[in-house]
């Protein structure tokens, strides 16, 4: 089941996407991924999803990103694979959503896209085993973790170079039905293929991520995972849209603009 945030009329809503079409629910989105009869709570009206201004999935209190967790990524990079997983934050103030504009920021000369599957909490998390990591997975969305690479390598940490507004992507919906072990990845830019892998090349799965991040911090309800991206990463330029695809999921589309402050 494809959950999705939408706006009508100026109004926030949450509905089912069915192909192109959405049916508007009576629930919040943390209900609607904890519900076992979703069908109970459809009925309010449906709409075409081009007629209606997609947003974030869910607004997450952080993001919490891994870092080289492709083992086709770490030969790329000529890397050894990592023992235990790369972590960093992103704030919330970094999230759009699908078809928004990701602001190109004045202070960078290198922005690189970075397609990832994101993993939705949907009940608070604290000492998940990985076996049961699975109960607090509302379900999973497409995460773009934008980067200011120049500023990445000129730093000690990665906090600036990842943190600008607009600089998390997310959507456009959230499949709560999605077996994560076994799906292509892909990003093109401008149409163009460049990235490709499948999410069984990932070093470290999804539930051993929420095992070892919820460990460290507390994942609240509608907080993500964002886990590690595949080979391919470089850089995109203003006026470019890119596209992260995740089967299963869907597209998530965005567009490069400038910073015109």
């Amino acid at each position: 089941m494809k959950l999705i945030s939408f706006k009508k009329e100026n109004l926030d809503k949450i509905g089912v996407l069915k192909g192109k079409e959405i049916t508007e629910i009576n629930s919040s989105m943390i209900e609607a991924m904890r519900s076992t009869n979703i069908d109970k709570l459809e009925g309010l009206g449906t709409f075409n999803i081009k007629d209606v201004n997609v947003g974030v999935p869910i607004p997450p209190s952080k993001i919490v990103c891994v870092g080289l967790n492709y083992t086709d990524h770490a030969k790329e990079l000529d890397m050894e694979i990592p023992e235990e997983p790369i972590i960093f934050i992103k704030p919330s103030t970094a999230a759009i959503g699908h078809c928004d504009d990701i602001i190109y920021p004045n202070s960078s000369v290198q922005v690189d896209y970075e397609a990832e599957l994101g993993i939705v909490i949907s009940k608070e998390a604290h000492h998940v085993s990985s076996i049961d990591a699975s109960d607090y997975i509302g379900g999973y969305t497409i995460i773009n973790d934008v980067t200011a690479r120049d500023l990445q390598r000129k730093d000690v940490q990665w906090t600036r170079a990842k943190s600008f507004d607009t600089f998390a992507p997310i959507g456009p919906c959230i499949e709560t039905e999605l077996d994560p072990m076994d799906q292509n990845i892909s990003l093109r830019l401008n149409s163009k293929l460049k990235q490709h892998s499948n999410t069984k090349n990932m070093i470290f799965d999804v539930y051993e991520l929420v095992e070892f991040i919820s460990d460290i911090v507390t994942l609240k309800a509608g907080d993500m995972i964002s886990t590690g991206t595949p080979p391919g990463v470089g850089p995109m330029n203003v006026g470019d849209t890119v596209e992260v695809e995740v089967e299963g999921i869907g597209v998530l589309r965005n567009f490069l603009k400038g910073d015109n402050k």
